[in-house]
């Protein structure tokens, strides 16, 4: 058997070996397609022919975006019975186009609207570490299914850490780009300023031969030059990003910063307080995603409100509550702030503190509304204030002794270097 259809049964048999946890995983799994889909590209490559560096890799993709032919429910009981979509997402269709094998959709937050994963209406993907704490969300299949090896590379939205969160509570990798660089179009909307589309894989080199893909890049511009960590200058912005830290966390951060200086790396500890307290600051009043959501939200609230998850619909009806004028107010603040960053951070390659700063708490633990909305605050803050910032970022596995639950280290570049800062990280999950 040729490697793509190989691998794929693999991928199957990882998704039939527990059909009730991969029910909560997968919504859909393309079984008879993704076998004539992984057949075509072995033919391919028997011809030695390669359509893309993605050619036969086995990808699901987010209950989010279109697949023709099924219907999305973006994690919903509300979209259950929507029409099937006509086509597929700009981004499922580039990957068919670059050869790549969909074995599926993978369960999620109901709207993306969440860091911890939890759904009352499909079930919750359990950690891959261990199925009783959460996944993150809002990517929580997507996380899962790469970790548990069910896919090799999956296709997931992040608009305050939907990738990062993921990828750093499974210990695997997950990049976010900037903004403008991934087309979203046949994706249900979370936030039409912050959303952006990311991979989450076994390491950075899958996630950037993803990225590649799904940014429309020609071939040529695909290739990544070979990175060095010696000489890399990197700013550690200890204050804010750093509160309510949980030790375990804090001693695999700091094992892995001393081991980038002991590699030559340049690190620097700034004090940036002030523009990363800001976007908390300036949305007190209710935030940039909670008013689109809300107008996104518009057709179905409040004739539907029943069918909601009740965490997900309050935090959506807050943001009927943002007046024009503050809307207004915080978008043209937020473009001042922007230019306040970029002059902040002109002088280093990349920006790293912990992706989250606690390891995965138990679902059972999170039952108390009060207990969830604190927990999802704190897991979405790191990650958030880098979709603020519109910067490209990734999170990767801290290393650790093997029975601990996973910790990501959380690295973010300048604004469309997504290529340079992929290349940057490939260059430190080897050294790490």
């Amino acid at each position: 058997m040729s490697r793509s259809l190989q691998v794929l049964e693999q991928c199957l048999a990882a998704i039939h070996a527990d059909a009730a946890r991969s029910q909560a995983i997968f919504t859909h799994v393309f079984e008879a397609s993704a076998r004539e889909e992984a057949a075509a590209a072995d033919a391919r490559a028997a011809r030695g022919q390669s359509l893309s560096p993605l050619d036969g890799r086995i990808v699901s993709v987010k209950d989010l975006f279109d697949v023709a032919g099924v219907t999305t429910t973006a994690g919903s009981k509300l979209l259950q019975t929507a029409a099937a979509a006509e086509h597929d997402a700009v981004i499922v269709a580039r990957l068919r186009a670059a050869g790549a094998v969909i074995i599926g959709k993978t369960n999620m937050t109901e709207f993306a609207f969440s860091g911890i994963g939890i759904n009352p209406h499909y079930g919750t993907p359990g950690n891959a570490c261990d199925a009783s704490r959460i996944p993150g969300g809002s990517s929580s299949g997507a996380g899962v299914a790469v970790a548990l090896g069910m896919c090799e590379i999956a296709i997931g939205s992040d608009t305050g850490g939907s990738v990062r969160i993921p990828a750093a509570l499974n210990g695997i990798s997950g990049f976010k780009p900037t903004v403008s660089r991934v087309p979203r179009a046949g994706a249900f909307p979370l936030s039409f300023t912050l959303d952006t589309v990311g991979p989450l894989a076994g390491n950075l080199a899958d996630c950037a031969a993803t990225d590649a893909v799904l940014a429309g890049l020609p071939a040529a511009a695909s290739q990544l030059p070979e990175r060095s960590v010696k000489g890399l200058r990197i700013a550690v912005p200890r204050g804010f990003l750093f509160t309510e830290i949980e030790p375990a966390v804090s001693q695999a951060f700091e094992h892995a910063l001393a081991r980038l200086q002991d590699l030559g790396a340049v690190v620097e500890e700034v004090e940036w307080d002030d523009l990363l307290t800001a976007p908390f600051a300036l949305q007190q009043k209710g935030t940039l995603i909670a008013a689109e959501a809300a107008a996104i939200h518009q057709p179905y609230l409040p004739a539907r409100a029943s069918e909601y998850d009740p965490l997900v619909r309050s935090r959506i009806e807050r943001g009927q509550t943002l007046d024009a004028a503050s809307y207004v107010h915080i978008q043209q603040q937020r473009s001042a702030l922007h230019a306040q960053w970029d002059a902040r951070a002109a002088n280093y390659d990349l920006v790293l503190a912990p992706t989250v700063v606690f390891a995965a708490p138990t679902i059972d633990s999170l039952a108390a509304e009060d207990a969830f909305m604190k927990a999802n605050a704190l897991i979405l803050r790191n990650t958030s204030v880098f979709n603020f910032y519109d910067l490209p970022a990734f999170s990767i596995p801290a290393p650790q002794r093997a029975q601990a639950l996973p910790v990501g280290l959380m690295f973010a570049g300048q604004r469309l270097s997504d290529r340079t800062l992929l290349a940057v990280g490939i260059a430190l999950q080897k050294a790490l």
